[in-house]
């Protein structure tokens, strides 16, 4: 154990130490979830296949597909 001035500075290290390892998980949970957290990154690919999925479904009709299509293509 270390004894003199530097003593009180054993507890600040181990309390920046935890800080950083919790901060440390919780940037590897944002990043291992693929958008980083933000709702509005879905990709356009990303938002295709999800409206592929609806139609197979059968969650919207040929007509709504189309349209939607039209408006992610951008055409």
């Amino acid at each position: 154990m270390m004894w003199g001035p530097w003593m009180g500075f054993g507890g600040l290290w181990m309390l920046l130490m935890v800080v950083g390892i919790v901060l440390l998980v919780v940037w590897a949970a944002r990043g291992a979830s693929g958008n980083g957290g933000g709702g509005a990154s879905t990709s356009p690919k990303r938002a295709l296949d999800i409206l592929d999925e609806r139609f197979a479904r059968g969650e919207i009709d040929e007509e709504e597909y189309r349209k939607r299509r039209r408006l992610l293509e951008g055409s």
